[in-house]
């Protein structure tokens, strides 16, 4: 085939295109690669903290123990983040790692505002010695903050701490009522239960019928007092009667 017969072959083949149709599917493309170049400018803009930084964080609820250096400390790396890139799941657990604090809440507010709630610990009694009992009888490990008041001192198996607040809730709350004040309270590996009450006094209360015990105890005690020696321990293992351990004498009246 010559190249006049191939031009002439060229030109007809170009008269008998759809133009309409090829300019279309340009512009299609060039529609495609802008939108495409948008989102990629509107990602890199969404995502710069120079261009969209968190400007100011908003923390409500009571806080007693938990200071703004230390929330500032925990949030110092996400706040390096732009305001929609910064992952308000990863600024909720860092605020709940602080050892003071229970619950966080961290929500976005237009244009550049983190509003945070926080709901702080509220120790109840010591546990096992180093450790607090919140009021839902959960263990946490946190350090000793001013303005924590006298709470009562208890111990006991990790996994009873539940069984063991509600116990001294129950048994405090009966003697309180009867004018004396539960100080400490350990159930052993054993599940026998010891108390001692403010003013001293050492009870035994073994692993059945705490409250029984607890009344007979009640009862008797205006009986003690009227002895001139100081009870140390009183022994309320037995089904009738009880054990008294005075201070200055070894031996024990039944």
């Amino acid at each position: 085939m010559s190249w006049r017969d191939k031009g002439q072959r060229v030109r007809v083949l170009l008269s008998q295109a759809d133009w309409y149709l090829c300019f279309g599917v340009v512009f299609l493309l060039c529609v495609l690669i802008g939108l495409s170049m948008a989102v990629m400018k509107l990602n890199s803009v969404l995502n710069d903290a120079d261009a969209l930084p968190i400007e100011a964080v908003a923390i409500s609820g009571e806080r007693l123990y938990t200071s703004d250096k230390e929330i500032q400390v925990a949030l110092q790396d996400l706040m390096q983040r732009s305001f929609f890139s910064a992952d308000v799941n990863q600024v909720q657990d860092a605020l709940e790692d602080l050892p003071w604090v229970y619950q966080a809440s961290v929500r976005r507010e237009w244009p550049a505002k983190l509003k945070v709630y926080l709901v702080e610990q509220k120790p109840v009694a010591h546990w096992n010695g180093d450790d607090w009992l919140n009021i839902y009888g959960e263990v946490f490990d946190a350090p000793i903050k001013e303005g924590i008041p006298n709470l009562p001192f208890l111990t006991g198996p990790e996994e009873q701490s539940k069984s063991v607040l509600t116990t001294y809730q129950q048994l405090g709350e009966l003697l309180r009522i009867n004018g004396f004040n539960l100080q400490s309270l350990s159930l052993s590996p054993r599940h026998a239960w010891h108390a001692q009450l403010n003013n001293g006094i050492k009870l035994e209360l073994g692993r059945e019928d705490k409250m029984a015990r607890i009344q007979r105890f009640i009862h008797v005690y205006p009986q003690l007092t009227k002895q001139d020696k100081q009870v140390a321990i009183v022994d309320l293992r037995y089904d009738t009667g009880l054990a008294v351990g005075w201070d200055d004498a070894k031996k024990e009246s039944r």
